[in-house]
């Protein structure tokens, strides 16, 4: 237990890991922005009801928004499809309820008039309480189509995570549209060039919607361009624009990129990045480039045998053989030196980027028994030719201690060239041995560990520096699973 009287108070490092894991800080960020969105009179109660409506993962809320004719109802199906969230679209609030809101709507419906925007976001309000978007998450298509109606949608705690907006050049929309088709019965949008279908009873059933001449079409354009930026720029954080003037399953796959995508949180974040790969890939050089820009302590298992072979105690003195022969150091060592290493203070508090350590899932699942799971676990990818390539034809100069390659870094000079050595353990044998040992365990390492990021490591270092920063400043991306079939029918 913590002293309370002992200053200054430390935070045991499992309690930052344990809320990490299970998103504590994130919840409470989503609790209290809750609160003073909704403004509730008994705020206690409104957050046991908010939990106890809690699926447990945070579920999509998507807004598709675009001018007319670019795909918004069509991709949004396709995405609604793939994630199993609620579609919801306009024209479909006045068919599932009766009540006094959408009563009020249909009247002015019926009677010709605009609905007012005020109406419409209490609509939306009121459709996305409902238990299955609750449960599901929606992706709302088509509004809201102005400035006003997204203020008006914001301060009816209508919030989404992801704002897609499609574009195209206004002739591409404007051919569209000429093209489009409607199934009456289904509501499904057709095209009579891109998307024509094979029924021939459908294609038969299909009718030209009302609105769609050139004119009518270019004056629609004009009004969703007037109101553009304004839309763009109250969700200018969260909202991404993707082409829609290419292949569908193109546009679907850029969509269900960014929606998996997940927003920076203000969560505390202590960085536990584990690097894996072959001999040659780069661990080293990558773990260094991290450490040294986000002050991050740098974990080298082989340095760490090493420093600890060399102090005197009793277990450097169970060490000294096996490094001195070369031999593999036993697990369970290993681990405690890791253990004392990874319990650091800095280790805790700054964060830490191991390489060396583990090779195999044996060695893994040992690594996870003691306490020690990394939040990034990045694979670096490399060809087993280009491995030799890097390993085999590096040498050293022993007057000077430089390090030279044949290929990348030549000596400067026949003088130098002559005098230089090749480490043995660079030996095309030895290197193809630690490659056999890597590929014999690659495949369930990466069962192993969840999330793991992969990056072509046969580049500028550099490049593959800038990668590996963006997959720690972001967070992960969110594999959206589809709910349990009991899930469904609540």
């Amino acid at each position: 237990m913590m002293d309370a009287t002992a200053k200054p108070l430390r935070v045991p490092p499992e309690i930052s890991v344990y809320a990490e894991q299970h998103g504590i800080f994130d919840l409470i960020q989503k609790m209290v922005s809750s609160l003073l969105t909704n403004r509730p009179e008994d705020p206690i109660q409104y957050l046991i009801d908010m939990l106890k409506k809690s699926s447990g993962d945070e579920v999509p809320r998507i807004f598709i928004l675009g001018p007319p004719a670019s795909g918004k109802k069509t991709i949004a199906k396709m995405l609604c499809d793939q994630i199993n969230a609620v579609l919801l679209k306009p024209e479909d609030f006045f068919l599932d309820d009766v009540s006094e809101r959408v009563k009020e709507a249909l009247s002015y419906k019926m009677s010709n008039k605009e609905i007012p925007n005020t109406l419409w976001a209490m609509l939306i309000q009121e459709r996305l309480s409902k238990v299955d978007c609750f449960k599901r998450g929606w992706v709302l298509v088509g509004f809201p189509t102005t400035r006003e109606q997204a203020v008006l949608l914001q301060e009816a705690s209508v919030l989404p995570q992801h704002v897609v907006l499609l574009d195209a050049p206004d002739t591409v929309l404007i051919e569209r549209n000429l093209g489009k088709r409607i199934d009456p019965y289904s509501g499904d949008v057709y095209h009579t060039t891109f998307e024509w279908p094979s029924d021939p009873n459908v294609q038969k059933q299909l009718v030209k919607p009302d609105n769609i001449s050139e004119k009518e079409t270019a004056k629609e354009l004009l009004a969703y361009r007037r109101h553009y930026h304004g839309m763009f720029n109250t969700y200018n954080k969260i909202c991404k624009t993707i082409n829609a003037d290419q292949p569908c399953v193109d546009v679907f796959s850029q969509v269900l990129t960014y929606v998996q995508q997940q927003h920076r949180s203000a969560a505390p974040f202590t960085p536990r990045i584990l690097l894996y790969g072959p001999p040659g890939s780069g661990r080293s050089l990558q773990a260094a480039l991290i450490a040294q820009k986000y002050s991050i302590v740098n974990i080298c298992c082989g340095q760490l045998l090493k420093e600890a072979a060399a102090g005197d105690t009793k277990l450097g003195e169970l060490l000294k053989p096996y490094i001195e022969y070369g031999q593999q150091v036993p697990d369970n060592l290993v681990i405690k030196i890791l253990k004392d290493g990874l319990s650091n203070f800095d280790c805790t508090t700054r964060g830490w980027v191991l390489h060396g350590f583990p090779r195999d899932v044996e060695q893994a699942t040992e690594l996870k028994d003691a306490g020690f799971v990394p939040n990034r676990v990045v694979f670096l990818d490399i060809t087993d030719d280009a491995v030799m390539e890097r390993l085999t034809l590096r040498m050293t100069d022993p007057v000077t201690g430089e390090r030279y390659h044949s290929v990348y870094k030549p000596p400067p000079n026949p003088k130098v060239q002559s005098r230089l050595q090749r480490n043995p353990k660079d030996s095309e044998d030895n290197v193809q041995h630690h490659l056999d040992v890597y590929h014999a365990s690659v495949w369930e390492m990466e069962k192993f560990y969840d999330n793991v990021i992969h990056i072509n490591a046969d580049q500028d270092p550099h490049t593959v520096f800038e990668y590996i920063e963006s997959c720690i400043v972001n967070p992960l991306p969110k594999k959206i699973q589809k709910p349990k079939t009991a899930e469904l029918h609540v």
